[in-house]
């Protein structure tokens, strides 16, 4: 049989205390130690899901921020192309007014020459004839008279004429 002699006790006890001493001495320190180890790691990766996520959230608020610039800026040149069609049809009713009465005046003015013109080739005219009229029959006549009479004479060819 199995005899339990002095050196396996103490063999035995030496174990079980030196399982107590490294599990007091180093077993504690390791486990608080490791303990730490992991609740940093979990920490680490906590704070890292909480920064991704925020990263993620200004990320959607950079989109969201940028979109509306974007959209901001189209409204804006949108706005500047009405404006600068605007102006553009202004400038060419501005012209176009302009321009018709520049030929209205240039017209009036034509028109104005043109009667002048004539009157001054029917008083030409008229003194002309009053002159050949008055070689011919030799006598001059009162001159009032006689414009009177050309002037009837040339009112009526010119109606004619027209």
């Amino acid at each position: 049989m199995l005899t339990l002699d002095a050196t396996i006790i103490w063999t035995f006890i030496n174990i079980l205390l030196l399982f107590l001493l490294l599990k007091i001495f180093l077993f504690k320190p390791v486990n608080k130690m490791m303990d730490e180890r992991t609740k940093k790691i979990q920490d680490d990766i906590d704070a890292a899901k909480k920064a991704r996520e925020e990263a993620e959230a200004m990320k959607i608020e950079y989109a969201a921020t940028l979109r509306s610039a974007k959209d901001e800026a189209q409204e804006i040149v949108a706005k500047a192309i009405d404006k600068a069609e605007d102006e553009r049809k202004a400038i060419v009713t501005k012209a176009e007014d302009e321009a018709h009465e520049i030929f209205k005046n240039t017209t009036k003015t034509i028109e104005v020459e043109r009667k002048r013109s004539v009157q001054e080739a029917q008083t030409q005219i008229a003194d002309l004839a009053i002159a050949a009229a008055s070689k011919i029959l030799g006598e001059n006549v009162d001159d009032e008279a006689n414009r009177k009479i050309v002037d009837t004479f040339l009112e009526e060819e010119g109606a004619d004429n027209r």
